[in-house]
């Protein structure tokens, strides 16, 4: 009986009438979900035309149609159309257009991720080889798989995709510390001209390797970042120090803080701050010479010296701790 109730919205008796209406509606943004969820009710005989409508219709920037189609084909376990959709190559000219389709693209891996084969993980890497997109950092987050971490490494540096990668990363843990080890010693394009994607990729690294937790073998290659430039890298190889450095390291570590402490936005002072704080019964006197000194400076120069404020923090912090004990 279900199936005669299904041949009879594909067919309804007037050739394909009724399967034409559910594409139709299909192609509005008001009743494609709806649309969608009716076509997969009617089970595998309506993947030709939503094959048809995916592969040969016209992309735009109103997605939401495809992405319903993709979702349709998902829903009827079509993974050859999807794979052949994912791997289907078109020009589009209109940057608007191609986003939108990027869209349909990340939701047609997410589709494919749920069969979890090594045929999709091979089409989702080949895929990811020309440029990150977030749906396929996802996808590939959910094989777990080794191959795909200098995908996820590069993924870093794209805002779009950083949270996806991070995911993903973290999800694999310690199979990941080597590459993230190396990904931190690794300045892109070159060590001598560093692009800020590059920075922020570094710093992202390093403190994924602080929440997966590593062991002190990976500190002497590490401890070297602290003498660099970058707020949010220093920050992060300072947060290492104080899971993985002796006294002189963490002494180190609150130093280089100082250092940088002019140039990081409010995020990182106050990163900075906390760090100080962990730092100062291994750093007290660094904090409080630098403190000092910064008292000295004209009034109008303190009054404007985010510097000296964190040392204050810092100084009234630690201070309030040692009552309260």
């Amino acid at each position: 009986m279900a199936t005669n109730r299904v041949e009879t919205i594909v067919t309804g008796g007037n050739g394909a009438t009724d399967l034409d209406r559910l594409i139709e509606q299909l192609n509005t943004v008001m009743e494609c979900e709806q649309a969608a969820a009716r076509l997969v009710w009617c089970g595998p005989t309506v993947i030709p035309a939503l094959r048809k409508f995916l592969l040969e219709g016209k992309p735009s920037v109103v997605y939401q149609p495809r992405k319903a189609a993709v979702e349709a084909l998902g829903g009827l376990r079509a993974k050859d159309v999807l794979i052949e959709y994912v791997t289907s190559k078109r020009d589009i000219g209109d940057a608007a257009t191609r986003f939108a389709e990027d869209s349909v693209k990340n939701a047609a891996a997410r589709e494919l991720a749920k069969f979890r084969t090594k045929d999709v993980l091979d089409v989702l890497l080949s895929f990811a080889l020309p440029r990150s997109r977030a749906g396929i950092v996802e996808a590939l987050g959910q094989f777990g798989s080794m191959e795909a971490i200098p995908y996820f490494l590069r993924a870093l540096e794209d805002d779009l995709c950083q949270a996806a990668a991070v995911d993903a990363l973290r999800r694999l843990g310690e199979d990941a510390l080597l590459a993230l080890v190396t990904s931190a010693l690794t300045r892109l394009p070159s060590p001598e001209e560093e692009r800020p994607s590059s920075l922020r990729r570094r710093a992202r690294v390093l403190e994924l390797i602080g929440e997966i937790g590593p062991p002190s073998a990976f500190w002497p290659l590490l401890k070297s970042l602290l003498e660099e430039d970058d707020p949010p890298i220093v920050a992060a190889t300072a947060n290492l120090a104080t899971l993985l450095g002796d006294p002189k390291d963490r002494a180190c570590a609150a130093q280089n803080l100082i250092r940088v402490l002019p140039r990081a936005d409010w995020y990182f002072r106050e990163e900075i701050q906390r760090l100080l704080i962990e730092l100062y019964p291994d750093a007290g006197s660094l904090v409080q010479q630098e403190y000092q000194a910064r008292t000295k400076l004209p009034e109008v120069a303190r009054a404007r010296d985010s510097t000296l404020r964190v040392l204050e923090n810092v100084r009234r912090s630690v201070g309030n701790q040692a009552l309260k004990e």
